[in-house]
C-alpha cells in the first residue's frame, strides 16, 4: 500500500496528464427547463449546443469559467444526497447571496479545515458543494 499524503501535499504528477472535462449529474425525464431556471438563471452557467447524436437524448449542458456540467435524463430518476461535485468558487459568500436572493437555502459546513463552504441542493435535489479556500489573515 502507498504512503498516505498529508491532504496539503501537492497532487502526484503522472505522464497521464489527468484532469476533468466535466461532471455528470442526472435530472428526470422532462426537467431540462426546470434546470435551465437553476443552472442558467440562479448559477449564471450558459447553456451550450448538445451534439447532434446526443442532443436526441435530452438533457442539459452547461458550463462558466472552468466548470461544466452535463446533465443528463435518468428514466429512473432519484436526487443524490450524498455524491456531489465539488466545485470551486472565487467569492463564495456573492453565491450564497445570490442564492439565497432566488429563495433557496445554503447550508454552511466547517468541517474541511482550510476551506469555506456550503451545501446547495439543485431544482432535483441534487448535493451540490461549494467551497474556496480560506484566506490566511
Amino acid at each position: 500500500m502507498p504512503d498516505l499524503q498529508p491532504y496539503e501535499s501537492v497532487p502526484a504528477r503522472t505522464v497521464l496528464g489527468l484532469g476533468l472535462h466535466h461532471v455528470q449529474l442526472a435530472l428526470p425525464a422532462g426537467g431540462e427547463d426546470e434546470c435551465r431556471e437553476f443552472y442558467v438563471g440562479v448559477l449564471g452557467m450558459t447553456e451550450v449546443q448538445k451534439p447532434p447524436a446526443l442532443a436526441a437524448r435530452g438533457g442539459l449542458w452547461v458550463r462558466a469559467d472552468n466548470l461544466e456540467i452535463h446533465l443528463g435524463v435518468e428514466e429512473d430518476f432519484r436526487p443524490q444526497k450524498k455524491a456531489h461535485p465539488g466545485i470551486l468558487v472565487a467569492d463564495l459568500d456573492a453565491l450564497a447571496q445570490r442564492v439565497q436572493e432566488h429563495g433557496l437555502d445554503v447550508e454552511w459546513d466547517d468541517n474541511f479545515p482550510g476551506m469555506r463552504r456550503f451545501y446547495l441542493q439543485d431544482n432535483n435535489g441534487n448535493r451540490l458543494e461549494f467551497l474556496s479556500p480560506e484566506r490566511a489573515g
